[in-house]
């Protein structure tokens, strides 16, 4: 069942530790199917070396496991939560990057300074408020803070990153774009502690060019 989107699920997983996204075993990607609504997301506690395809679980939207003899994901329940409020979300990130979850602990969001950022998110990475304790919490201020915003990358306080896309691996491709912008912009603190973002008419004017421009079509 839904073979290839668990390679693909499998695949963008082992790419968390290898962009430097996540340690040890925390941290996830999953991917829902349009046709089914299956979700696809990984095992608990299974080091990222030994994913598989076939170790992947298969979840419906109520949490309900249909395919798998693993337990899936401890984040599984907040997966679910934006995948049943947002139904244009196809994928989704979630991850402790440190220099990014750096920023979710200093209370600050990641306004656009490069135009790498200012082309994949076209505004200010926003920070949420601290989730009430359990994943369904978590989910809904992820939820609240995506509907706000429209902005695929939230900095969830003193937790970490969640980003969302039309599939798993664009939802990979924000967390590592976010986790790249929050490196240099922390450096580019440390040179000068006076910056300054870019300007909004031309972030949009970035953002509306790469869209439309980028990528094969």
């Amino acid at each position: 069942m839904l073979e290839q989107l668990k390679e693909t699920v499998c695949k963008d997983n082992k790419a968390l530790p290898k962009n430097g996204l996540v340690l040890w075993t925390s941290g996830n990607v999953s991917a829902k199917d349009s046709e089914t609504e299956y979700v696809v997301i990984k095992p608990s506690g299974i080091h990222f070396d030994d994913l598989t395809p076939e170790s992947m679980i298969v979840v419906d939207l109520k949490g309900n496991v249909i395919e798998g003899d693993l337990t899936p994901s401890v984040d599984t329940e907040s997966h679910l939560y934006v995948y049943n409020h947002c139904p244009e979300v196809l994928g989704i990130t979630h991850t402790h990057s440190p220099y990014a979850t750096a920023f979710s602990i200093a209370g600050e969001s990641l306004p656009i300074y490069t135009t790498t950022s200012a082309a994949v998110f076209g505004k200010e990475i926003p920070l949420s408020e601290i989730a009430a304790v359990g994943e369904k919490a978590i989910g809904a201020e992820i939820v609240r803070c995506y509907q706000e915003t429209n902005c695929p990358a939230i900095l969830l306080k003193n937790h970490g990153v969640f980003t969302v896309g039309k599939s798993a691996t664009n939802s990979l491709k924000n967390a590592v774009i976010l986790e790249e912008t929050a490196q240099s912009v922390y450096y580019a603190r440390t040179l000068n502690t006076s910056l300054k973002p870019l300007e909004d008419s031309y972030t949009a004017e970035v953002y509306d060019f790469y869209q439309n421009n980028y990528g094969q079509k």
